[in-house]
């Protein structure tokens, strides 16, 4: 297989949560329902992960957040579901699987998206 796309994005936790504060709604816009749910270390790595797999996209505009949705395993491996604009971007770049990994630690979240055909 070869890689059609890597992304990476760092979020400063106290900033992203005074996002959040500041911004009424901004949960809901960037979100889905099971996302926003989630503890304040656990959005900021998911927000990380879209912008992550956008930059893997090749950043390009007109992508939905909630097109890109990170889901948590049985096993506790997270796993993005790409749907909509997101997924229709990954089919044009001829993506046959994602891979990602997310991190949380000392007031920084992260997330590593790999795209492969």
């Amino acid at each position: 297989m070869a890689i059609v796309g890597l992304g990476i994005d760092v979020v400063d936790l106290e900033r992203f949560l005074a996002s959040l504060v500041r911004t009424p709604g901004l949960r809901e816009r960037l979100f889905t329902p099971a996302e926003a749910a989630l503890q304040p270390a656990s959005l900021a790595a998911r927000f990380a992960a879209k912008e992550a797999v956008a930059k893997a996209l090749g950043a390009p505009g007109g992508l939905a957040w909630h097109d890109a949705e990170v889901v948590t395993e049985d096993s506790g491996q997270p796993r993005l579901l790409l749907r909509g604009t997101v997924e229709a971007r990954a089919r044009e770049l001829g993506a046959t699987s994602v891979h990602l990994s997310l991190s949380h630690d000392a007031g920084i979240a992260s997330a590593v998206v790999v795209l492969e055909a």
